[in-house]
């Protein structure tokens, strides 16, 4: 199985648009400290020729520009990219899709929950019916997106999208507006968990043994945003478990049997997007890697 990391930012990228906080700041004045990076999302292959991405992030066509591999090879139209996922209906992980729709045959994935926002939302109408198939997925129910890849969606505790907030939103239910993907391909296995709100032992048991971890690296602690005086909302509110303090994943995680762990969807105002700091240090030092963009697994 091989992993392409297109994008390892969380929403807005690094650097954000509109921000000057400390690390985007380096982030354009000294990208060897801070390395731009751009929205969450990946692809996942079973044969290195068909791919199954997963989330489309905003910077889709940039991130399919920057890697090779997923550029057009046969006839005057095609692409590799056989098949989406998608984990979640936020605005950085569906807005890609608006990209995606120059007539190229695919098939859209994930759970009813999560594409009925999508459907409800006529701008995807883009997506032309009887071109991109929208297939609604089960929890628990492996299937094939593409020959020999196996894909298993599991809730984990989240939250439904910004854009669908209302006075009944309740943070950390596990439903399927919030889903994680088990991954399996020639007898190996990817856990990809870009949201999660906290480890809980069911989550634990579900993703013990796999040769690969992605997991929610929105923020080092729950008030990273606070902190960087750019926002009110702490990484609880948001839907995002944070690295360090009570209940974060790196302790929660520690004792879970996990071949390579990796911090993916990442945000602007997170300290251990800094090349040589102190924070980078600890995380890598509990055995921990912050994802960048085009980072690649063979498993």
């Amino acid at each position: 199985m091989r992993v392409v990391i297109l994008g390892s930012a969380a929403g807005g990228g690094l650097p954000q648009w509109n921000c000057r906080c400390p690390i985007c700041t380096l982030a354009r004045s000294e990208p060897d400290r801070v390395q731009p990076r751009t929205q969450s999302s990946i692809a996942v292959s079973a044969d290195g020729s068909d791919w199954l991405l997963i989330n489309a992030s905003p910077d889709i066509r940039q991130q399919l520009f920057e890697n090779r591999t997923m550029h057009p090879r046969e006839r005057l139209r095609h692409s590799p990219i056989r098949a989406v996922l998608l984990t979640n209906g936020d605005v950085d992980h569906v807005a890609g899709l608006l990209t995606l729709r120059e007539g190229q045959p695919y098939t859209l994935y994930s759970t009813r929950g999560i594409l009925d926002s999508v459907n409800a939302n006529r701008v995807f109408d883009v997506m032309a019916e009887g071109v991109v198939a929208r297939e609604a997925i089960g929890m628990d129910a492996p299937f094939e997106p593409l020959p020999g890849l196996s894909v298993t969606l599991f809730p984990v505790p989240g939250k439904v999208p910004l854009w669908l907030e209302d006075e009944t939103m309740e943070i950390g239910a596990e439903t399927e507006t919030t889903v994680g993907a088990l991954i399996e391909a020639g007898g190996r296995r990817l856990a990809y968990i870009p949201g999660c709100a906290r480890v809980t032992d069911g989550l634990r048991a579900r993703i013990a043994g796999v040769d690969a971890l992605l997991f929610d690296g929105t923020v080092l602690h729950d008030d990273d945003m606070i902190r960087a005086g750019v926002g009110t909302k702490t990484g609880w509110r948001m839907g995002h478990v944070p690295m360090r303090g009570e209940n974060g994943s790196i302790d929660a995680l520690a004792a879970t049997e996990i071949g390579r762990r990796i911090f993916v969807h990442i945000n602007n105002t997170n300290p251990v997007l800094i090349e040589g700091s102190p924070e980078r240090g600890d995380v890598e030092a509990a055995g921990w890697t912050v994802a960048h963009d085009g980072l690649s697994l063979s498993l």
